[in-house]
């Protein structure tokens, strides 16, 4: 297989490059700005530059099976930032990818952008009604990807739940205070269930979209068999770390201040901290998805439950000193 897959160097982008690159003769082509990050060391093509320069894209893309977007901006104090790096940013890939004749696209969208569900789990079918920024930003993208895809080109937009795994570094704040003996739950744990998703299971989804033989755009949503409540995950966790935990629990109106004045905080420091505004109101709501659609036309199936994802996770903090 010939690849390019941007956000190579980030948590999920590297976890689909070392798995892309266990096949046999694969040449799988990296966008990169700087810092390699995880791929150091790893024998991947390396394509100097970012996702605005439209010659770079073109050179990168040249003679390559399909081409994966896993980049974006995930967190950012402005909406400005947003709109760059998760709208502009993919149309210039899309773009390059029409004009570069590639067979196929996959895009890496997020459950945020269909926004909470309410009571049951969402479907591929429902409209989308994002809460957060972040959320707005993946809604246009995809909006775009529906408006300047080719109908004859295979685009497939994965839309992962929560995801966590080894070198995850937002959820790994939770982990960091369970470490301490301390397991921060919102309301009484059992409200608001959430769909959350072993990265090793969205890089399965995402090989398995690379071979999916359709034309135009096909979204998918890739998460966990059943939504989980924070009672369950706190259970998986206590057992992961060996100890017992005290649950400390957060009203959502507690959760939405704290939000608030972290975000303030953090522009005192020059910093955007993982709980802020946006994140605080996303944390409060139930997110679940059902994986009904991609189970049936993928192939996809959760290999990871959540006791074994928490383990696997814990243990690879734990060996590179996280925790």
């Amino acid at each position: 297989m010939k690849a390019f897959v941007t956000g190579g160097t980030g948590f999920i982008g590297s976890h689909l490059v070392e798995d892309l690159l266990r096949e046999e003769g694969a040449e799988i082509r990296c966008l990169v700005r700087s810092d390699e990050k995880w791929l150091r060391g790893k024998p991947y093509v390396r394509i100097s530059g970012d996702l605005h320069h439209l010659g770079v894209l073109k050179e990168a893309m040249a003679g390559v099976d399909v081409v994966i977007h896993c980049a974006g901006v995930v967190k950012a104090r402005h909406s400005a930032d947003f709109e760059r790096g998760n709208v502009d940013a993919t149309e210039n890939v899309l773009r390059t990818a029409i004009k570069t004749g590639v067979p196929r696209v996959v895009v890496l969208s997020s459950l945020a952008a269909a926004g909470p569900s309410d009571g049951r789990p969402l479907t591929e079918a429902d409209p989308m009604r994002p809460v957060s920024r972040y959320g707005v930003s993946k809604q246009r993208m995809e909006e775009l990807v529906h408006r300047i895809a080719d109908p004859q080109m295979p685009v497939t937009i994965l839309r992962p739940a929560a995801v966590y795994g080894p070198r995850e570094e937002d959820i790994h704040t939770f982990f960091k205070s369970a470490a301490k003996g301390i397991c921060p739950v919102i309301g009484d744990g059992e409200a608001n269930p959430v769909s959350i998703v072993h990265v090793v299971d969205v890089v399965a989804a995402i090989r398995a979209a690379c071979a999916y033989d359709h034309r135009g755009v096909d979204t998918f949503f890739i998460g966990s068999e059943r939504a989980h409540t924070w009672n369950e995950i706190k259970d998986a966790t206590e057992a992961a770390l060996g100890r017992r935990l005290t649950a400390i629990r957060i009203p959502a109106g507690i959760v939405r201040n704290v939000g608030g004045l972290a975000e303030d905080v953090g522009a005192w420091f020059g910093r955007y901290p993982v709980i802020n505004r946006d994140k605080a109101s996303e944390l409060v709501l139930e997110w679940t998805c059902s994986v009904d659609k991609a189970r049936q036309r993928l192939g996809y199936a959760q290999t990871m439950d959540l006791t074994t994802g928490i383990a696997n996770t814990i243990q690879w903090y734990r060996k590179h000193n996280w925790l």
